[in-house]
């Protein structure tokens, strides 16, 4: 028997609906927030010509391999503004060299720049904010004779690379 002066609640007001809602309306939550940030950035993994990619890597060795003969040795000082790069080594001086400088997760935020000579083996040009991250930063001589390379943490301090992919930071 139902005790006459015990009062029916609504639905709204009993725990058990809103506990048993409450997981399907978090996983459709969950769902909407991983479709915008989906849409919101981009992943750039895949590359369209990875074939042609996978070919040019013969090509980068033989640079790399290039720099390590002639002793190709890189000091860089970046700072917020500017970025600087003097070339050590037994090679011809290039009147400007290249630096492409990739970020590790955001191909979006990937620059390449190119540095004008500002004494006889250094080169120095503007350097865009930049966006935290480690970052893989190589340096080219125009005419892709030879390479440097290396991981950069992003941090304003000097380093050294070297043909062998080594960065090295400034003492």
């Amino acid at each position: 028997m139902t005790n006459p002066l015990q009062t029916v609640r609504p639905w709204y007001r009993e725990p058990w609906p809103w506990l048993l809602m409450a997981p399907p309306a978090a996983a459709v939550l969950a769902g909407a927030a991983t479709i915008w940030i989906a849409l919101a950035s981009s992943d750039g993994l895949v590359a369209d010509d990875y074939y042609k990619r996978g070919l040019a890597i013969n090509q980068v060795i033989h640079r790399e391999a290039a720099a390590a003969r002639h002793g190709v040795t890189a000091r860089v000082d970046a700072s917020p503004g500017r970025i600087g790069v003097a070339i050590e080594g037994g090679m011809r001086q290039p009147e400007a060299l290249f630096v492409q400088l990739a970020h590790k997760t955001r191909a979006g935020n990937d620059l390449r720049l190119r540095l004008s000579r500002a004494t006889t083996s250094t080169y120095e040009t503007k350097l865009p904010p930049l966006p935290p991250g480690r970052w893989r930063i190589s340096i080219e001589d125009p005419q892709s004779e030879w390479r440097v390379a290396g991981d950069w943490s992003g941090a304003y301090a000097p380093f050294s690379l070297t043909a062998t992919g080594e960065a090295r930071a400034q003492r």
